[in-house]
């Protein structure tokens, strides 16, 4: 016996189902929206991110499983992986870092242009995990500034998508003159970075 199949069986509900960027706070009318340059460009940025991974463990696998078509990061504009760090804007490390290896992420950190970003993932990069021995880096926010953690071991994708989530919003509302202030410069003139 066949199955029936049923197409579109709340036709009039489709509306309800799309959602579109937030518009930032600014003034509008008909024909016209007027709001400030620094909440453009967040929204533009915040929307296409450009993730580079550097994964060293099992937390890879898992962002292999976000990047897939179950959680499908290309939702939020990151579907666009790169591996050139010259194109790229969030630095995403994930997995053991060992010492010989911190000066690598540093490197790759410093090819990357501004604006840029840093997500550690998983245990082992926010804080060296069950790896306390010589030889591991307690946390890559030894070497390099670190905007968003994500805890986990490793961490579900549900958590990554968080994490991309919230540095979203951290790129959304970080103002273009930022880069420029003084507490900025402080910051990379503590991990030697001019």
């Amino acid at each position: 016996m066949d199955r029936p199949v049923s197409y579109n069986i709340h036709p009039k509900g489709l509306e309800k189902d799309i959602s579109m960027a937030e518009l930032p706070e600014g003034s509008m009318g008909e024909g016209y929206f007027a709001t400030s340059l620094d909440k453009i460009i967040g929204l533009a940025r915040k929307n296409s991110i450009w993730p580079l991974p550097f994964a060293t463990s099992c937390c890879g696998i898992e962002f292999m499983a976000t990047m897939g078509s179950h959680y499908d990061l290309a939702r939020f504009g990151s579907e666009r992986v790169g591996f050139s760090p010259r194109q790229c804007d969030l630095l995403m490390v994930m997995g053991t870092i060992a010492k010989k290896m911190g000066p690598v992420v540093k490197q790759v950190y410093l090819q990357m242009a501004e604006p840029r970003w840093v997500m550690a993932v998983g245990a082992c990069a926010c804080s060296g995990g069950i790896f306390d021995t010589y030889s591991v880096l307690q946390g890559i926010d030894q070497v390099v500034p670190v905007d968003v953690y994500v805890p986990g071991c490793p961490p579900r994708p549900e958590a990554i998508i968080d994490g991309i989530i919230r540095t979203q919003d951290l790129v959304g509302k970080e103002s273009l003159r930022r880069r420029n202030s003084q507490q900025y410069k402080g910051l990379l003139e503590s991990y030697g970075i001019q």
